[in-house]
């Protein structure tokens, strides 16, 4: 995969191109978050002023300390807490968008790009870009964004310090008020949350999951819109979960601040009407509080900022890196619909080599057959001859690189993708069946089919019986990968996807090989109605299941080394009778 992905940016390209696409198009909440860290920043640095007007109440024995000073710094307190509370909560707000978008595009990226370049890694490692990647880009810039609430804090603090005795303030705040935490309400809140949360983050990755699993009929059938609105409101959910715990975090430090204002407070009033009184010297008093103090976390905060800012560019880098990939299978410029046709295809001598660059053994060389309309063509031959492959090179889910291929006689590669791959429906040996209702995941063979044509659709693949004997018909869910099915049921879901799409050409890999003799009799019944009136092209290892097509082609080492119909090529004494013979030895 390294070869594929471009060099990584800057550190200062990469906060560019965050802010440019991403960051910059939340003014209204990037607004609000300056203005309340601006606002925190100002009531922090307001407390040292008001222990230093205190220390002249205190000296001159002013009976104020005792009923206006603790009145003022409960108002501060509550009024940075209110800031403090904004600003964590607006922060979080933004970013989590940020992520949001990110990670739709990321999706978008994915399932929009070659087959060859998804297949090349483990989905788990792209799944991880969504989780780990994302949770290291919302810590980097939600410490970034909060970074410069410290920075300002620091700076007021120390203007303050500037302006005061400095001697004094060492002096003043020795002793921080600890103040009783209402951990337990919040702790629940927190756990609940944290759980909800937890539920979110794994249903979205079992949906990225299952749909790079089933990239290749999301490609054949056109499913990337309906995937990405899928993801996408995976991805809302998870964002609101994620948001909801931030704000319950949120209270936390709050709560503290104001019950520590409160503290503070009563400790002046108690200490202030002594001094009043004469039962207490200043000394008392310039014991209990330090400005340096309220300095300590912000100056930790942003000694830490670093370390999490590369943990985020190094994310960005790897996010970028996999939606910057070029792919390979695009539409040339000016690329038409495919025409209007009964769907001929031919080959003519196709070539194919999957690093895409003509080295090493060729997957296919030379290939050339064509299938009349209406006409079911069978490839066969051992393992490893090329027939699966041929079939990924309709829906261009791969790009031959040596001959054409020809659809209705226009070249596949210069029509558009949405218009080729609607004319193709393809069923494989493994049916794909989404975590969804029965009516669902028929329906993803047409966009915006009709409760009854589906239905219609399932009867037609034998499916209608089994699927009303379902706890809730057609609008139960399947499970996933189609759970609650068995292996044939799960098929003649995939065939009833199929005939609803209404193809031209239908492309059929080892579509009943899984199954026992009982269920590939009543499947081999549905797809013979299937396969009227369209080009049919099957792969099969079962040399009984293709025995009345109209041509069988028989493949070795990427090659046709044999056509015709089943009679001729017994008769020719070749490679396919040699087949013929062994799979009947072997069911003897």
């Amino acid at each position: 995969m390294a070869k594929a992905l471009p060099p990584p940016e800057t550190s200062k390209a990469l906060l560019a191109r965050l802010w440019r696409h991403y960051v910059r198009h939340h003014r209204g909440g990037i607004l609000l978050a300056v203005l309340c860290t601006v606002a925190l920043a100002g009531f922090t640095a307001l407390y040292p002023v008001v222990i230093q007007q205190a220390f002249d109440l205190f000296t001159e024995g002013d009976a104020r300390i005792v009923w206006l000073v603790p009145p003022v710094i409960i108002v501060i307190t509550a009024l940075k807490s209110l800031a403090q509370y904004g600003q964590a909560v607006s922060v979080q707000a933004v970013v989590l968008r940020v992520i949001e978008a990110l990670q739709n595009d990321l999706f978008r990226s994915l399932t929009r790009t070659d087959l060859a370049l998804v297949a090349q890694d483990a989905p788990a490692r792209y799944a991880a870009r969504f989780t780990a990647d994302a949770q290291a880009i919302r810590e980097a810039l939600t410490k970034a964004i909060n970074g410069l609430a410290d920075g300002l804090t620091v700076v007021g603090l120390a203007a303050s310090m500037i302006w005061l005795d400095w001697q004094m303030s060492l002096i003043l705040a020795l002793l921080y008020p600890v103040a009783v935490v209402p951990v337990l309400r919040l702790g629940k809140r927190i756990r609940r949350a944290s759980g909800g949360m937890q539920e979110r983050v794994g249903e979205t990755a079992a949906i990225l999951t299952e749909s790079f699993a089933a990239a290749r009929v999301v490609r054949s059938y056109g499913l990337e819109p309906q995937e990405e609105a899928r993801a996408a409101r995976a991805f809302a959910e998870l964002r609101q979960a994620l948001l909801t715990i931030a704000r319950t975090r949120a209270k936390l430090d709050p709560i503290l601040e104001a019950l520590g204002g409160i503290a503070v407070a009563g400790v002046l009033a108690y200490v202030g009407w002594k001094v009043s009184t004469g039962r207490g010297t200043v000394g008392e008093f310039t014991g209990f509080i330090t400005a340096l103090l309220l300095a300590t976390r912000p100056m930790r905060a942003l000694g830490s900022l670093n370390a999490a800012l590369q943990e985020g560019f190094g994310g960005l880098i790897r996010v970028f890196a996999v939606m910057d990939r070029a792919p390979r299978i695009t539409e040339r410029p000016g690329a038409a619909p495919l025409p209007e046709g009964a769907g001929r295809l031919a080959f003519e001598d196709v070539g194919f080599h999957y690093d895409g660059e003509g080295r090493g053994q060729p997957a296919l060389s030379g290939l050339s057959f064509a299938a009349e309309p209406g006409q079911t063509v069978a490839l066969v031959g051992p393992s490893g001859a090329g027939k699966s492959t041929a079939l990924t090179l309709l829906p261009r889910l791969y790009d031959a690189t040596e001959g054409r291929i020809l659809f209705d006689g226009a070249d596949i590669r210069d029509v558009t993708l949405a218009s080729l791959r609607a004319a193709i429906a393809y069923v494989g040996q493994d049916a794909v069946i989404f975590d969804d209702t029965a009516l669902a995941n028929i329906a993803y063979g047409r966009a915006g089919a009709s409760r009854a044509e589906v239905e219609q659709a399932a009867r037609a693949a034998a499916a209608h019986d089994f699927i009303t004997a379902l706890p809730r018909g057609y609008d139960t869910v399947l499970g996933p990968g189609g759970s609650r099915l068995s292996g044939g049921q799960r098929q003649r879901i995939a065939l009833a996807r199929a005939l609803l799409r209404n193809p031209r050409v239908l492309l059929l890999d080892e579509a009943t090989s899984a199954l026992d003799a009982e269920n590939e009799a009543a499947i081999g019944r549905a797809l013979e109605g299937l396969r009227k009136g369209r080009t049919t092209l099957v792969v099969a290892h079962r040399l009984a299941t293709v025995q009345q097509a109209d041509r069988i082609v028989v493949m070795r080492d990427g090659r046709a080394v044999e056509q015709g119909r089943h009679a001729e090529l017994v008769a020719r004494d070749g490679l396919y009778a040699r087949m013929v013979r062994t799979q009947a030895f072997a069911a003897a």
